[in-house]
């Protein structure tokens, strides 16, 4: 018999690596921290800015003006969250548990800013 190719003897031997090191899920988690915190930072302030431009004045006779959103603000309105929730998943499947819970708590602030821009626009 034919011994088995050295490159498949030695893929036996060495030990398969489950999940990523901690010292990268930990890297990973910052990197994506920094990114999520100017994320919510900007639609905060984006949102307070918005919310001040199309305030009236109460003394003022113009009448309410009715405006349509268009779908695209809705699909990024409503996709941010819906993305940080695939990351989330992603991360807890790639068994990352530090990164992992930076996504979810991301998850849960994008979905919170979410609610108040649909609040709002629909206002």
């Amino acid at each position: 018999m034919a011994s088995p190719p050295t490159d498949a003897q030695d893929s036996q031997d060495t030990p398969r690596r489950e999940r990523p090191s901690r010292l990268i899920d930990i890297a990973v988690a910052l990197l994506l921290l920094v990114a999520d915190a100017v994320i919510i930072v900007a639609g905060g302030l984006m949102l307070v800015a918005v919310g001040m431009g199309s305030m009236h004045s109460p003394h003022s006779s113009r009448p309410a003006q009715s405006r349509d959103t268009p779908i695209l603000v809705w699909l990024v309105i409503w996709g941010i969250p819906a993305v940080a929730a695939t990351g989330a998943f992603v991360h807890a499947r790639l068994r990352m548990p530090v990164t992992a819970v930076v996504q979810s708590l991301f998850t849960v602030v994008c979905a919170f800013l979410a609610v108040a821009w649909t609040r709002m626009l629909l206002s």
